[in-house]
């Protein structure tokens, strides 16, 4: 297994929660002094209970939405060893193997826990990468799991959803002091819309590491990023219909299929000999060369949920 620094992207993420929790504590502080703890706690509670049911009934929601059928080792053997041979490697459970029956070729990640993880691939993923690009891609959906994501990004996700709440409940409380109950309101949505965009953040940093720990784990550099550039390019040609399928999940996918389309002009690119993947030698091309992307594809980065696909490639370039 390959040595990977990840010791800054630890610190960002330990940064961006702190300042998320902070966000809701100061938030919780300042509505108490000024309408008194019952208001505010009441809709805290309400909040952290709709994050609850999400993460109990999240998994049986996956499944259903997505397709998922479970399968055995006897019938995909190739995908359970190179799970199991993952999983060993990443020091946790084997995971559920499934395979969704939706078109669009990706993979995904779910589950409570770590012991509860289940890694699963699309029918359309397994007739798209070689086998190497394949294990790579799976490499990164175990380490969603071992770096436990899921339950992460559910409880990140309750502070932009209790200040929302405490938004709405000042703004249209009513109290006997408008002024001080529009300023808490106003505040409280100001850190609602901040503290969805450092979800936002912290979900792109988990991408990364999420890329660093497939290489830890035994896989090349170069695989990953011609995985990646295939799927973009199958995203960017999907139809109307197939994203559609999937637009309210895209989250769990290894790449975001929402800005394929721009995204794709920019790898290919770095696609050489044409030849529809990536090599060795052209990411070698790309380690010490400057990325430079449109001012529309940083603000597109910076409301979604995955890195810019061209900066993956390069940190990838970097770790080969």
């Amino acid at each position: 297994m390959k040595k990977v620094s990840t010791w800054k992207l630890k610190i960002r993420m330990i940064l961006a929660t702190m300042i998320l929790f902070a966000l809701i504590y100061a938030l919780v502080t300042i509505v108490g002094i000024y309408l008194g703890i019952t208001g505010p706690l009441f809709y805290v509670g309400f909040g952290l209970l709709i994050i609850l049911i999400q993460y109990l009934a999240g998994p049986k929601l996956v499944e259903w939405s997505m397709k998922v059928q479970y399968v055995s080792p006897e019938e995909a053997p190739n995908l359970h060893r190179m799970i199991d041979e993952l999983a060993m490697n990443a020091g946790i459970p084997k995971p559920k193997v499934g395979i969704s029956e939706l078109s669009i070729p990706n993979a995904f990640a779910f589950g409570r826990t770590q012991k509860d993880g289940r890694v699963c691939v699309t029918r359309g993923l397994l007739n798209r990468l070689d086998e190497g690009e394949l294990k790579a891609v799976l490499g990164h959906e175990i380490a969603h799991i071992k770096h436990r994501d899921m339950i992460v990004m559910t409880l990140i996700s309750a502070v932009p959803l209790v200040c929302y709440y405490l938004a709405w409940s000042t703004i249209f409380s009513g109290g006997d002091d408008d002024s001080y109950v529009w300023i808490i309101g106003i505040a409280a949505f100001a850190a609602y819309i901040i503290g969805q965009l450092l979800v936002l953040f912290v979900s792109r940093v988990r991408e990364y590491y999420a890329d660093q720990e497939s290489v830890a784990i035994g896989n090349e550099p170069h695989q990953l990023a011609s995985a990646l550039y295939k799927l973009t390019y199958e995203s960017a040609t999907a139809t109307k219909e197939q994203v559609k399928e999937v637009q309210g999940f895209k989250a769990f996918f290894v790449n975001d299929i929402s800005d394929a389309g721009n995204e794709i002009q920019e790898l290919s690119q770095l696609d050489l000999d044409m030849d529809g993947s990536l090599s060795q030698d052209e990411l070698d091309r790309l380690k010490y060369d400057k990325i430079n992307l449109k001012t529309s594809s940083k603000v597109f980065e910076l409301l979604s949920t995955h890195p810019n696909m061209v900066k993956r490639v390069k940190r990838l370039a970097e770790m080969s």
